[in-house]
């Protein structure tokens, strides 16, 4: 009886124990949130771009909306649709950017905007892992004969207004003493228009940027970019806060363009590790496991990414080696850079 009754008061521990470990072993169901329900219901994604500046996001000669961050939106259609293309894309200039996320006339923004903490709060937006780390640089004439950042003392100098860019400017300068007087524009096109014009003596922008946009002057070898770097640029996709299943969604399938690319997964061989031994590999491709229905995806949706974009390093090739653009610190962790995927499982 005694033994009846010590089992009796030890039965809803182990009850409560089962249901611990139960609760632990059923997989985690995707729960999803209004921005998700709006894009699925749509059929699409609107995606806030930039059409100005080649390499990252500008409009070919075809009228479709091509480049690196292009490629960002192509994925994340992909991973929701199994197809790349049901996207609408919006261009966003630097000025109307925040107004376009907080309102919801885009779902997610991939335009060369910089991660800090006043738009993570102010924007209330959930920045995307990083997918180019940059910095802040100048170019200037060669008949100038500027060589450091002191040498343009009293300079003009074109910036584009309410970026991170005008501000860094102001700050840079100030603190080393450097007179100068901005001249500013709205946009990519009307600031390197007028820097070509010859309406100032200087342009500030990304270094990225300003390799991209070199190459549209009327005689790109005329101009030369300084070693001056004055900022850190981490740029990457945004999505409005209050959605965390897209936010997910948003992260991991740029997550898996980085793995994909450590793994040596390509848009030409991905077929082939579908039949891997690897289970890391067929467990990231949806062969095994259930990491598709936790984030609301369907179980292939990273082979979808991959076969309509390649990995990350397939997309830098297609849109920015080709303008000279280094890896840099855009390079895979296991080569020496700092892009770095956590582990899919």
């Amino acid at each position: 009886m005694k033994l009846m009754k010590q089992l009796n008061w030890l039965a809803p521990l182990a009850g409560a124990l089962a249901v611990s470990i139960g609760v632990q072993s059923i997989p985690a169901q995707a729960q999803t949130g209004p921005i998700t329900d709006r894009v699925k219901a749509r059929g699409e994604l609107i995606c806030g771009v930039n059409n100005q500046l080649p390499g990252f996001g500008n409009i070919d000669e075809n009228g479709n909306y091509v480049g690196f961050d292009i490629d960002i939106c192509r994925a994340v259609a992909a991973a929701l649709f199994g197809d790349p293309d049901k996207i609408q894309y919006v261009y966003l200039t630097a000025a109307n950017r925040q107004s376009a996320m907080q309102s919801g006339e885009v779902d997610i923004m991939s335009r060369n905007t910089t991660w800090t903490l006043t738009r993570d709060r102010e924007w209330a937006v959930t920045f995307g892992p990083t997918t180019y780390y940059d910095g802040q640089g100048f170019m200037v004439k060669k008949e100038l004969g500027v060589e450091e950042l002191e040498d343009l003392d009293g300079a003009t100098i074109c910036v584009i207004a309410g970026t991170t860019t005008e501000l860094n400017l102001a700050d840079t300068f100030r603190a080393r003493g450097i007179a100068f007087t901005p001249v500013t524009f709205d946009g990519d096109d009307s600031s390197y228009n007028a820097y070509d014009e010859g309406r100032c003596d200087a342009i500030t922008s990304d270094q990225s940027a300003l390799i991209s946009r070199r190459a549209t002057l009327q005689n790109p070898d005329d101009h030369v970019i300084l070693g001056d770097v004055i900022s850190k640029e981490p740029l990457g996709p945004l999505v409005s806060q209050g959605d965390e299943s897209f936010s997910d969604i948003m992260n991991w399938t740029v997550y898996a363009l980085f793995y994909a690319e450590e793994r040596g997964i390509t848009s030409a061989n991905v077929e082939e590790f579908l039949n891997s031994e690897d289970p890391d590999i067929l467990r990231f491709l949806g062969q095994d496991g259930n990491l598709g229905e936790v984030l609301g995806l369907e179980p292939d949706w990273t082979v979808n990414v991959i076969k309509a974009v390649g990995n990350y390093g397939e997309i830098f090739d297609r849109h920015l080696t080709p303008l000279g653009v280094a890896r840099g610190l855009n390079q895979p962790y296991t080569q020496g850079g700092i892009q770095y995927a956590p582990p899919f499982r």
